[in-house]
């Protein structure tokens, strides 16, 4: 026991430097306390779904069984857009979801997931942690009665599955495509119309013509829900989402309650849900990319121009934001120095190296 003690101290003190260990002698003193956990995606996907139940995992572990979160799949207890609102007001304790799904509500909730050409997992996670984006957004959050955490990363997503090849910007013209968020903001200045689904409603939707491309995440969970099966062209990149981060959110009101052992073991157990999700996407794309290609699925870059069309009208949304909506302004200005210098940095070693080294095998 007294080795248990020492290492979940530890665990809690050293966790990415942000957690420090409570004086605490041991969590038998502490109350039980239980905790339901909205997820705004499908049980079936052990990757994103899976970051809620590593961290309920690690939770129940650091505090010896007392503090007990239990995930719940979209929509089982809310839709997966929802999930927001359902801490915001009480319906949960606990949510993980994506925070652009909320960009209707303010646009300014993206910075906390993704937007359009914006920066890649490290970069993202380099601003949250050690830029200043934690704090703005947590400031941001406040407004809603919700304290945000990090809930992992997708690294850079795939462009999406396509009935038709998109040979140029012509062809995004009245295309039926699920999107969400900010990107659909994005592609509507290209004649693009956005839906936004959840993802266990996507396939039957491509399947059935409802919408005529989709995109999701990148190879692993995609060719889980099938959509190879109903669309032979995958494009890429997914340049809405260069590092799409996920967040816990727990409700204000009852991450006050909390003794301080339990707010540091959430804490703890968010970094180590955050950095898993990664790992595994990282781990397992390319052998399901290896498959889907197997399985006669047309792999296509965008053409540069579809490329360029998209960047300039990422830049005119973003201006025309920011101009009307000072939250979203007081974020971006920041956001957009550290994405700036984040490029010019990662364009000299991480890209040089990354043009040689990537395409060769070594033996």
């Amino acid at each position: 026991m007294e080795r248990r003690s020492f290492l979940k101290k530890a665990a809690v003190g050293t966790a990415a430097g942000v957690a420090v260990a409570p004086t605490v002698a041991s969590a038998a003193d502490l109350p039980t306390i239980n905790w339901r956990l909205a997820s705004s995606f499908p049980k079936n996907l052990d990757t994103i779904y899976g970051a809620a139940e590593t961290l309920a995992n690690r939770v129940k572990e650091l505090t010896d069984g007392k503090f007990n979160i239990r995930p719940y799949a979209a929509p089982e207890i809310v839709q997966f857009n929802a999930v927001m609102d359902a801490v915001k007001d009480g319906t949960v304790e606990m949510g993980h979801t994506a925070s652009y799904y909320y960009y209707g509500k303010d646009a300014t909730f993206a910075f906390d997931c993704a937007v359009p050409f914006g920066m890649n997992s490290r970069q993202q996670t380099a601003w949250m942690l050690q830029g200043n984006g934690m704090k703005l957004m947590r400031e941001f959050f406040a407004e809603y009665n919700i304290v945000n955490f990090l809930g992992g990363n997708s690294g850079t997503q795939m462009g999406g599955w396509f009935r038709k090849e998109i040979k140029s910007v012509e062809d995004m013209k009245g295309l039926k495509f699920r999107v969400g968020g900010f990107a659909g903001k994005v592609l509507q200045k290209l004649g693009t119309i956005p839906v936004q689904l959840a993802g266990g409603e996507i396939y039957t939707s491509l399947e059935k013509g409802a919408i005529d491309a989709a995109e999701w995440i990148g190879p692993y969970d995609d060719e889980k829900l099938g959509f190879n099966k109903v669309a032979k062209f995958y494009h890429y990149p997914g340049w809405w989402e260069g590092g799409a981060q996920l967040s816990f959110y727990v409700s204000k009101k009852e991450w006050d309650k909390l003794p301080k052992l339990y707010q540091a073991a959430i804490e703890t157990a968010t970094f180590e849900a955050h950095v898993q999700m990664q790992a595994k996407y990282d781990a397992k794309n390319p052998s399901a990319l290896a498959r889907l290609l197997q399985d006669k699925t047309i792999l296509k870059p965008f053409p540069q121009s579809v490329m360029e069309a998209c960047f300039n009208a990422a830049q005119e949304t973003f201006s025309e934001e920011a101009s009307k909506n000072a939250k979203f302004k007081k974020v971006y200005d920041d956001w957009l120095v550290f994405r700036n210098n984040q490029g010019q940095w990662f364009n000299v070693a991480e890209q040089q190296f990354a043009k040689f080294n990537f395409g060769r095998k070594l033996k």
